[in-house]
Protein backbone atom coordinates (compact mmCIF):
# COMPACT_ATOMS: atom_id res chain seq x y z
CA UNK A 1 0.00 0.00 0.00
CA UNK A 2 1.07 3.57 -0.64
CA UNK A 3 1.86 5.73 2.39
CA UNK A 4 -1.01 8.07 1.50
CA UNK A 5 -3.48 5.19 1.94
CA UNK A 6 -2.94 5.55 5.69
CA UNK A 7 -3.49 9.33 5.90
CA UNK A 8 -6.40 9.89 8.28
CA UNK A 9 -7.57 6.29 7.80
CA UNK A 10 -7.84 3.15 9.93
CA UNK A 11 -6.28 0.34 7.92
CA UNK A 12 -6.59 -3.20 9.37
CA UNK A 13 -3.26 -5.10 9.57
CA UNK A 14 -2.12 -8.25 11.29
CA UNK A 15 0.83 -8.51 13.64
CA UNK A 16 3.18 -9.91 11.02
CA UNK A 17 2.47 -6.97 8.69
CA UNK A 18 3.45 -4.25 11.17
CA UNK A 19 7.20 -4.18 10.30
CA UNK A 20 6.28 -3.44 6.68
CA UNK A 21 4.19 -0.36 7.50
CA UNK A 22 5.37 3.08 6.30
CA UNK A 23 7.49 5.21 8.62
CA UNK A 24 5.32 7.30 10.89
CA UNK A 25 2.43 4.84 10.91
CA UNK A 26 0.87 4.28 14.31
CA UNK A 27 -1.02 1.18 15.36
CA UNK A 28 -3.74 0.53 17.88
CA UNK A 29 -5.40 -2.79 18.73
CA UNK A 30 -8.43 -3.33 16.49
CA UNK A 31 -10.42 -4.38 19.56
CA UNK A 32 -9.42 -2.77 22.85
CA UNK A 33 -11.04 -3.48 26.21
CA UNK A 34 -13.79 -5.33 24.37
CA UNK A 35 -14.65 -2.34 22.15
CA UNK A 36 -14.14 -2.10 18.39
CA UNK A 37 -11.80 0.80 17.64
CA UNK A 38 -13.34 1.23 14.19
CA UNK A 39 -17.04 1.59 15.09
CA UNK A 40 -16.90 1.97 18.91
CA UNK A 41 -19.25 -1.01 19.43
CA UNK A 42 -18.92 -3.17 22.55
CA UNK A 43 -18.10 -6.65 21.33
CA UNK A 44 -20.41 -9.54 22.06
CA UNK A 45 -18.05 -12.35 23.05
CA UNK A 46 -20.20 -14.86 21.17
CA UNK A 47 -19.01 -13.25 17.90
CA UNK A 48 -16.08 -15.61 17.57
CA UNK A 49 -14.13 -17.63 15.09
CA UNK A 50 -12.24 -20.67 16.45
CA UNK A 51 -9.20 -18.44 17.08
CA UNK A 52 -10.44 -14.89 17.65
CA UNK A 53 -13.26 -12.52 18.58
CA UNK A 54 -14.53 -10.16 15.89
CA UNK A 55 -16.80 -7.13 15.55
CA UNK A 56 -20.06 -8.03 13.87
CA UNK A 57 -21.36 -4.43 13.89
CA UNK A 58 -18.93 -3.21 11.21
CA UNK A 59 -18.27 -6.55 9.50
CA UNK A 60 -19.74 -5.18 6.25
CA UNK A 61 -16.48 -3.20 5.93
CA UNK A 62 -14.43 -6.36 6.35
CA UNK A 63 -14.10 -8.55 9.45
CA UNK A 64 -12.17 -6.89 12.28
CA UNK A 65 -10.73 -9.31 14.86
CA UNK A 66 -8.86 -9.02 18.14
CA UNK A 67 -5.75 -10.47 16.46
CA UNK A 68 -5.55 -7.38 14.22
CA UNK A 69 -4.35 -3.81 14.56
CA UNK A 70 -5.51 -0.57 12.96
CA UNK A 71 -2.72 1.43 11.34
CA UNK A 72 -2.96 5.16 10.66
CA UNK A 73 -0.88 8.20 9.79
CA UNK A 74 -2.22 11.59 10.98
CA UNK A 75 -3.86 13.51 8.14
CA UNK A 76 -1.17 15.84 6.67
CA UNK A 77 -3.31 17.69 4.08
CA UNK A 78 -0.68 17.16 1.40
CA UNK A 79 -2.47 17.71 -1.87
CA UNK A 80 -2.15 20.24 -4.63
CA UNK A 81 -4.77 22.94 -4.28
CA UNK A 82 -6.26 24.64 -7.30
CA UNK A 83 -6.72 28.42 -7.26
CA UNK A 84 -9.96 27.99 -9.22
CA UNK A 85 -11.29 24.50 -8.45
CA UNK A 86 -14.91 25.24 -9.45
CA UNK A 87 -15.79 25.36 -13.12
CA UNK A 88 -19.57 25.55 -12.73
CA UNK A 89 -21.04 28.07 -15.16
CA UNK A 90 -24.47 28.34 -13.56
CA UNK A 91 -25.78 31.24 -11.51
CA UNK A 92 -27.44 31.16 -8.11
CA UNK A 93 -30.68 33.00 -7.50
CA UNK A 94 -30.59 35.79 -4.88
CA UNK A 95 -32.20 33.46 -2.32
CA UNK A 96 -29.71 30.69 -3.08
CA UNK A 97 -26.84 33.19 -2.91
CA UNK A 98 -27.93 34.26 0.56
CA UNK A 99 -27.79 30.66 1.79
CA UNK A 100 -24.45 30.06 0.04
CA UNK A 101 -22.97 33.16 1.66
CA UNK A 102 -24.15 32.02 5.09
CA UNK A 103 -22.47 28.65 4.52
CA UNK A 104 -19.20 30.38 3.60
CA UNK A 105 -19.43 32.53 6.73
CA UNK A 106 -19.95 29.41 8.85
CA UNK A 107 -16.89 27.81 7.22
CA UNK A 108 -14.72 30.83 7.99
CA UNK A 109 -15.95 30.86 11.59
CA UNK A 110 -15.43 27.12 11.97
CA UNK A 111 -19.09 26.71 12.98
CA UNK A 112 -21.34 23.81 12.05
CA UNK A 113 -24.35 24.72 9.93
CA UNK A 114 -27.80 23.39 8.95
CA UNK A 115 -29.32 24.18 5.56
CA UNK A 116 -33.09 23.65 5.79
CA UNK A 117 -34.31 23.98 2.22
CA UNK A 118 -37.34 22.48 0.52
CA UNK A 119 -36.88 19.71 -2.01
CA UNK A 120 -35.89 21.20 -5.36
CA UNK A 121 -34.40 24.35 -3.81
CA UNK A 122 -30.97 23.58 -5.29
CA UNK A 123 -29.10 22.44 -2.17
CA UNK A 124 -26.24 20.93 -4.19
CA UNK A 125 -25.54 24.10 -6.18
CA UNK A 126 -25.76 26.23 -3.03
CA UNK A 127 -22.87 24.17 -1.62
CA UNK A 128 -20.51 25.08 -4.45
CA UNK A 129 -19.20 28.41 -3.01
CA UNK A 130 -18.47 26.84 0.40
CA UNK A 131 -16.81 23.80 -1.20
CA UNK A 132 -14.75 26.11 -3.39
CA UNK A 133 -13.60 28.18 -0.40
CA UNK A 134 -12.70 25.03 1.56
CA UNK A 135 -10.74 23.55 -1.35
CA UNK A 136 -8.88 26.82 -1.91
CA UNK A 137 -7.98 26.92 1.81
CA UNK A 138 -6.39 23.45 1.55
CA UNK A 139 -9.00 21.79 3.73
CA UNK A 140 -9.89 18.13 3.29
CA UNK A 141 -13.61 17.57 2.70
CA UNK A 142 -16.01 14.62 2.83
CA UNK A 143 -19.45 14.91 1.24
CA UNK A 144 -21.50 12.00 2.53
CA UNK A 145 -25.06 10.72 2.57
CA UNK A 146 -26.86 7.76 4.16
CA UNK A 147 -28.36 6.91 0.76
CA UNK A 148 -26.16 5.36 -1.93
CA UNK A 149 -28.56 6.63 -4.63
CA UNK A 150 -27.75 10.19 -3.52
CA UNK A 151 -24.01 9.54 -3.87
CA UNK A 152 -24.43 7.96 -7.30
CA UNK A 153 -26.42 10.97 -8.51
CA UNK A 154 -24.05 13.53 -6.98
CA UNK A 155 -20.87 12.07 -8.53
CA UNK A 156 -21.39 13.21 -12.15
CA UNK A 157 -22.72 16.58 -11.02
CA UNK A 158 -19.62 17.23 -8.93
CA UNK A 159 -17.31 16.03 -11.71
CA UNK A 160 -18.95 18.49 -14.06
CA UNK A 161 -18.78 21.35 -11.56
CA UNK A 162 -15.26 20.86 -10.12
CA UNK A 163 -11.81 20.24 -11.55
CA UNK A 164 -10.70 18.78 -8.21
CA UNK A 165 -10.20 15.02 -8.31
CA UNK A 166 -12.26 12.97 -5.86
CA UNK A 167 -12.92 9.34 -5.01
CA UNK A 168 -16.42 7.84 -4.72
CA UNK A 169 -16.86 5.26 -1.95
CA UNK A 170 -19.84 3.06 -1.08
CA UNK A 171 -20.54 -0.65 -0.59
CA UNK A 172 -20.22 -1.86 -4.17
CA UNK A 173 -18.51 1.18 -5.66
CA UNK A 174 -16.34 0.32 -8.68
CA UNK A 175 -13.64 2.71 -7.44
CA UNK A 176 -10.67 1.74 -5.27
CA UNK A 177 -9.68 4.11 -2.47
CA UNK A 178 -7.04 6.69 -3.26
CA UNK A 179 -5.96 9.79 -1.36
CA UNK A 180 -7.87 12.86 -2.54
CA UNK A 181 -8.69 16.25 -1.07
CA UNK A 182 -12.40 15.63 -1.65
CA UNK A 183 -14.17 12.36 -0.80
CA UNK A 184 -17.74 11.50 -1.86
CA UNK A 185 -19.06 8.57 0.16
CA UNK A 186 -21.87 6.84 2.01
CA UNK A 187 -21.88 7.61 5.73
CA UNK A 188 -20.83 4.02 6.54
CA UNK A 189 -17.50 4.62 4.80
CA UNK A 190 -16.54 7.22 7.42
CA UNK A 191 -15.95 4.33 9.84
CA UNK A 192 -12.70 3.81 7.93
CA UNK A 193 -11.41 7.32 8.79
CA UNK A 194 -10.10 8.97 11.93
CA UNK A 195 -9.55 12.77 12.29
CA UNK A 196 -9.23 13.02 8.50
CA UNK A 197 -11.54 15.84 7.47
CA UNK A 198 -11.68 19.55 8.16
CA UNK A 199 -15.20 19.70 6.72
CA UNK A 200 -17.88 17.00 6.52
CA UNK A 201 -21.11 17.66 4.61
CA UNK A 202 -23.98 15.28 5.45
CA UNK A 203 -26.64 15.40 2.74
CA UNK A 204 -30.10 14.10 3.73
CA UNK A 205 -29.02 14.09 7.36
CA UNK A 206 -32.45 12.98 8.61
CA UNK A 207 -32.57 9.90 6.35
CA UNK A 208 -32.37 6.25 7.35
CA UNK A 209 -29.97 4.68 8.26
CA UNK A 210 -28.11 7.74 9.59
CA UNK A 211 -30.87 9.39 11.64
CA UNK A 212 -30.67 8.39 15.31
CA UNK A 213 -27.94 5.85 14.46
CA UNK A 214 -25.31 6.12 17.20
CA UNK A 215 -22.72 4.20 15.18
CA UNK A 216 -22.96 6.46 12.12
CA UNK A 217 -23.26 9.68 14.09
CA UNK A 218 -20.13 8.62 15.96
CA UNK A 219 -18.38 7.87 12.67
CA UNK A 220 -18.96 11.44 11.51
CA UNK A 221 -17.60 12.82 14.76
CA UNK A 222 -14.51 10.59 14.80
CA UNK A 223 -13.73 11.26 11.10
CA UNK A 224 -13.68 15.00 11.80
CA UNK A 225 -10.54 16.83 12.94
CA UNK A 226 -10.77 18.42 16.42
CA UNK A 227 -11.30 21.88 14.91
CA UNK A 228 -13.40 20.67 12.00
CA UNK A 229 -17.03 21.53 11.26
CA UNK A 230 -20.13 19.93 9.77
CA UNK A 231 -22.68 21.07 7.20
CA UNK A 232 -26.05 19.33 7.34
CA UNK A 233 -28.51 19.45 4.46
CA UNK A 234 -32.19 18.42 4.54
CA UNK A 235 -35.70 19.37 3.53
CA UNK A 236 -37.16 17.69 6.62
CA UNK A 237 -35.00 18.43 9.69
CA UNK A 238 -35.49 16.33 12.80
CA UNK A 239 -36.64 17.82 16.10
CA UNK A 240 -33.16 17.13 17.43
CA UNK A 241 -31.48 19.23 14.73
CA UNK A 242 -33.91 22.08 15.35
CA UNK A 243 -33.17 21.87 19.10
CA UNK A 244 -29.47 22.20 18.32
CA UNK A 245 -30.30 25.34 16.34
CA UNK A 246 -32.36 26.79 19.20
CA UNK A 247 -29.47 26.08 21.58
CA UNK A 248 -27.09 27.80 19.12
CA UNK A 249 -25.04 24.66 18.56
CA UNK A 250 -25.83 25.02 14.86
CA UNK A 251 -26.26 27.95 12.56
CA UNK A 252 -29.20 27.66 10.17
CA UNK A 253 -30.20 28.85 6.72
CA UNK A 254 -33.86 28.49 5.74
CA UNK A 255 -35.06 28.43 2.14
CA UNK A 256 -38.74 27.42 1.81
CA UNK A 257 -38.92 28.09 -1.92
CA UNK A 258 -37.75 26.19 -4.98
CA UNK A 259 -35.20 27.72 -7.32
CA UNK A 260 -37.83 28.24 -10.06
CA UNK A 261 -40.14 30.04 -7.65
CA UNK A 262 -43.10 27.66 -7.98
CA UNK A 263 -44.75 26.03 -4.93
CA UNK A 264 -44.27 22.43 -3.88
CA UNK A 265 -46.92 20.12 -5.38
CA UNK A 266 -49.23 18.95 -2.59
CA UNK A 267 -51.20 15.76 -2.07
CA UNK A 268 -54.40 14.82 -3.83
CA UNK A 269 -55.74 12.38 -1.25
CA UNK A 270 -57.96 9.60 -2.62
CA UNK A 271 -59.60 6.63 -0.92
CA UNK A 272 -58.49 3.38 -2.59
CA UNK A 273 -59.78 0.68 -0.27
CA UNK A 274 -57.93 -2.63 -0.16
CA UNK A 275 -55.47 -1.83 -2.93
CA UNK A 276 -53.46 -5.00 -2.34
CA UNK A 277 -56.49 -7.06 -3.27
CA UNK A 278 -57.61 -4.90 -6.18
CA UNK A 279 -56.57 -1.51 -7.53
CA UNK A 280 -59.47 0.92 -7.32
CA UNK A 281 -61.21 2.20 -10.47
CA UNK A 282 -59.76 5.66 -9.77
CA UNK A 283 -56.23 4.27 -9.81
CA UNK A 284 -56.98 2.25 -12.92
CA UNK A 285 -58.22 5.38 -14.71
CA UNK A 286 -55.12 7.32 -13.71
CA UNK A 287 -52.87 4.54 -15.02
CA UNK A 288 -54.81 4.43 -18.31
CA UNK A 289 -54.50 8.21 -18.70
CA UNK A 290 -50.75 8.01 -18.09
CA UNK A 291 -50.33 5.29 -20.72
CA UNK A 292 -52.28 7.42 -23.23
CA UNK A 293 -50.40 10.65 -22.43
CA UNK A 294 -47.01 8.94 -21.88
CA UNK A 295 -46.62 10.94 -18.67
CA UNK A 296 -43.81 9.41 -16.59
CA UNK A 297 -44.39 8.56 -12.93
CA UNK A 298 -43.17 6.83 -9.78
CA UNK A 299 -45.30 4.54 -7.63
CA UNK A 300 -44.34 4.18 -3.96
CA UNK A 301 -45.50 1.18 -1.93
CA UNK A 302 -44.92 0.53 1.79
CA UNK A 303 -43.07 -2.79 1.71
CA UNK A 304 -40.79 -4.88 -0.49
CA UNK A 305 -43.44 -7.62 -0.35
CA UNK A 306 -45.85 -5.27 -2.19
CA UNK A 307 -43.60 -4.76 -5.21
CA UNK A 308 -44.07 -7.92 -7.26
CA UNK A 309 -47.84 -8.15 -6.79
CA UNK A 310 -48.29 -4.48 -7.69
CA UNK A 311 -46.05 -4.81 -10.73
CA UNK A 312 -47.93 -7.89 -11.94
CA UNK A 313 -51.34 -6.25 -11.50
CA UNK A 314 -50.36 -3.05 -13.29
CA UNK A 315 -48.75 -5.03 -16.11
CA UNK A 316 -51.96 -7.04 -16.44
CA UNK A 317 -54.04 -3.87 -16.62
CA UNK A 318 -51.64 -1.95 -18.89
CA UNK A 319 -49.49 -4.47 -20.79
CA UNK A 320 -47.92 -1.80 -23.02
CA UNK A 321 -46.58 0.19 -20.05
CA UNK A 322 -42.78 0.06 -19.66
CA UNK A 323 -42.48 -0.40 -15.92
CA UNK A 324 -40.15 -2.06 -13.39
CA UNK A 325 -39.89 -2.41 -9.62
CA UNK A 326 -36.94 -1.92 -7.29
CA UNK A 327 -35.92 -1.77 -3.62
CA UNK A 328 -32.80 -1.40 -1.46
CA UNK A 329 -31.70 -5.03 -1.85
CA UNK A 330 -32.25 -5.18 -5.60
CA UNK A 331 -28.89 -5.87 -7.30
CA UNK A 332 -30.22 -4.16 -10.45
CA UNK A 333 -31.44 -1.05 -8.65
CA UNK A 334 -28.89 1.33 -10.16
CA UNK A 335 -29.57 0.02 -13.68
CA UNK A 336 -33.32 0.50 -13.22
CA UNK A 337 -32.87 4.00 -11.82
CA UNK A 338 -30.64 4.83 -14.81
CA UNK A 339 -33.27 3.43 -17.19
CA UNK A 340 -35.94 5.59 -15.55
CA UNK A 341 -33.73 8.65 -15.72
CA UNK A 342 -32.98 7.95 -19.39
CA UNK A 343 -36.74 7.61 -20.15
CA UNK A 344 -36.28 3.95 -21.10
CA UNK A 345 -38.97 3.25 -18.49
CA UNK A 346 -42.19 5.21 -18.19
CA UNK A 347 -42.75 4.15 -14.60
CA UNK A 348 -40.91 2.68 -11.64
CA UNK A 349 -42.43 1.07 -8.55
CA UNK A 350 -40.30 1.51 -5.44
CA UNK A 351 -40.15 1.53 -1.67
CA UNK A 352 -39.02 4.56 0.32
CA UNK A 353 -35.45 3.95 -0.91
CA UNK A 354 -36.16 6.52 -3.66
CA UNK A 355 -38.02 8.99 -1.46
CA UNK A 356 -35.14 11.45 -1.63
CA UNK A 357 -31.91 12.40 -3.34
CA UNK A 358 -32.84 11.27 -6.85
CA UNK A 359 -34.22 13.46 -9.60
CA UNK A 360 -36.37 12.36 -12.53
CA UNK A 361 -37.45 15.30 -14.64
CA UNK A 362 -41.12 15.94 -15.23
CA UNK A 363 -42.59 13.04 -13.26
CA UNK A 364 -45.79 12.55 -11.29
CA UNK A 365 -45.99 10.45 -8.11
CA UNK A 366 -48.47 7.93 -6.79
CA UNK A 367 -48.35 6.56 -3.23
CA UNK A 368 -50.29 3.35 -2.61
CA UNK A 369 -51.02 2.81 1.07
CA UNK A 370 -49.82 6.25 2.15
CA UNK A 371 -51.54 5.65 5.49
CA UNK A 372 -49.19 2.75 6.27
CA UNK A 373 -46.99 3.53 9.32
CA UNK A 374 -43.85 3.03 7.23
CA UNK A 375 -44.54 6.39 5.59
CA UNK A 376 -43.52 9.01 8.15
CA UNK A 377 -44.43 12.67 7.75
CA UNK A 378 -40.89 13.40 6.54
CA UNK A 379 -41.03 10.51 4.05
CA UNK A 380 -44.33 11.73 2.60
CA UNK A 381 -42.97 15.27 2.19
CA UNK A 382 -39.83 13.94 0.52
CA UNK A 383 -41.88 11.77 -1.85
CA UNK A 384 -44.05 14.73 -2.84
CA UNK A 385 -40.83 16.60 -3.51
CA UNK A 386 -40.00 14.29 -6.42
CA UNK A 387 -42.56 16.30 -8.44
CA UNK A 388 -42.12 19.67 -10.10
CA UNK A 389 -38.36 19.86 -9.71
CA UNK A 390 -37.56 21.28 -13.15
CA UNK A 391 -38.27 24.76 -14.47
CA UNK A 392 -39.68 23.20 -17.64
CA UNK A 393 -42.37 21.40 -15.59
CA UNK A 394 -42.52 23.00 -12.14
CA UNK A 395 -45.84 21.33 -11.31
CA UNK A 396 -46.99 17.75 -10.96
CA UNK A 397 -49.54 15.43 -9.41
CA UNK A 398 -49.01 13.63 -6.11
CA UNK A 399 -51.74 10.98 -5.92
CA UNK A 400 -51.94 9.84 -2.30
CA UNK A 401 -53.95 6.63 -1.98
CA UNK A 402 -55.21 5.79 1.50
CA UNK A 403 -57.67 3.51 3.24
CA UNK A 404 -58.07 6.13 5.97
CA UNK A 405 -56.92 9.75 6.21
CA UNK A 406 -54.39 9.41 9.00
CA UNK A 407 -52.96 12.18 11.14
CA UNK A 408 -49.56 11.67 9.50
CA UNK A 409 -50.92 12.21 5.99
CA UNK A 410 -52.85 15.33 7.03
CA UNK A 411 -49.84 16.76 8.91
CA UNK A 412 -47.59 16.20 5.89
CA UNK A 413 -50.10 17.98 3.64
CA UNK A 414 -50.37 20.86 6.13
CA UNK A 415 -46.58 21.16 6.38
CA UNK A 416 -46.31 21.52 2.58
CA UNK A 417 -49.05 24.19 2.71
CA UNK A 418 -47.08 26.02 5.43
CA UNK A 419 -43.82 25.88 3.46
CA UNK A 420 -45.56 27.15 0.33
CA UNK A 421 -47.06 30.03 2.32
CA UNK A 422 -43.69 30.77 3.90
CA UNK A 423 -42.03 30.60 0.49
CA UNK A 424 -44.13 33.48 -0.79
CA UNK A 425 -42.22 35.75 1.59
CA UNK A 426 -38.92 34.94 -0.12
CA UNK A 427 -37.61 36.30 -3.39
CA UNK A 428 -36.54 33.62 -5.82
Amino acid sequence: MDESDFYGRLVPVRHGQIPALPDGAMTIPAIKDGISQRCATKINTTWRTPTSTYCWACANLGRLSDDQFLATIPEPNVFETDAMPCQWQGELTPAQRRVADEQVQALKAGRSHLTYAVTGAGKTEMLFPMLTAALQAGKRIALVSPRVDVIVELAPRLREAFKTDFVVLYGDSPETYRYTQLVLASTHQLLRFRAAFDVIVVDEVDAFPYAENVQLEGAVQRATKPQGCHFYLTATPSARLLRDVSKQRLRISLLPRRYHGQPLPNFTIIKIGNWRKKLSLRIQRILHEYVMSKQRFLIFVPHVADLTATLNEITRLQPSLKIAATHAGDPDRQAKVHAMRASELQALITTTILERGVTFKGIDVMILGADDPVFSQAALIQIAGRCGRSASRPTGKVWTGVTERTRTVIQARNEIRYLNMKGKQYDV
